[in-house]
């Protein structure tokens, strides 16, 4: 069975918006690898959005540098399903869209044999979480106060706390901080 990972990058004050904090050469490193060893990656249309074109882009922007090339390699290798109601299509080969029921069709990828799913954005996730289909969380703190933008679990109601536990952590050279939690 595959796990189904929450991947996030956050400011120290839970800001997402990738316009306020970017990822450093060692994190990028860290979410390239992350990426290699995925087996698809799962969006809600405007994190895509934010993603293609942008990183397909990037393969033949000559401004490019090595780590954005690396990422940019792993990502449209990747496998994606964007869950939208409004996109009509998607030009990526390795893209599919679904429009029907989010919970159906994650647990029907998390029962395919393969690698790792990733999850990343606000609103998938957060959906994810209330529906219990989250078997990891890995949260990237960097060490910036963003003041404003999208928080992390921004608009999630759980019924009641959801308890995680601490499976592991990584302090890395420039200051961030990433953190490995599993379901208690």
């Amino acid at each position: 069975m595959r796990r189904l990972i929450f991947v996030i990058h956050v400011s120290v004050d839970g800001c997402c918006d990738h316009m306020k904090i970017t990822p450093d050469e060692e994190v990028g490193e860290y979410f390239t690898q992350l990426t290699r060893e995925a087996g698809v990656q799962v969006f809600g249309r405007k994190t895509y959005e934010l993603m293609v074109p942008y990183w397909p882009d990037a393969l033949t922007d000559p401004s490019s540098n090595k780590g954005d090339i690396e990422f940019a390699q792993a990502f449209v290798a990747l496998e994606k399903v964007v869950f939208s109601r409004t996109l009509a299509s998607v030009a990526d080969k390795n893209t599919r869209v679904v429009r029907g029921d989010l919970a159906g069709e994650i647990r029907r990828l998390k029962q395919e044999p393969g690698k790792p799913i990733l999850v990343g954005g606000v609103d998938i996730p957060s959906q994810l979480v209330q529906l219990g289909l989250v078997d990891e969380f890995q949260i990237c703190v960097s060490p910036v106060v963003a003041g404003a933008g999208r928080r992390l679990f921004e608009g999630l109601n759980l019924p009641e706390r959801l308890k995680l536990k601490l499976a592991d952590s990584k302090a890395f050279q420039t200051g961030a901080v990433l953190l490995r939690y599993s379901k208690a």
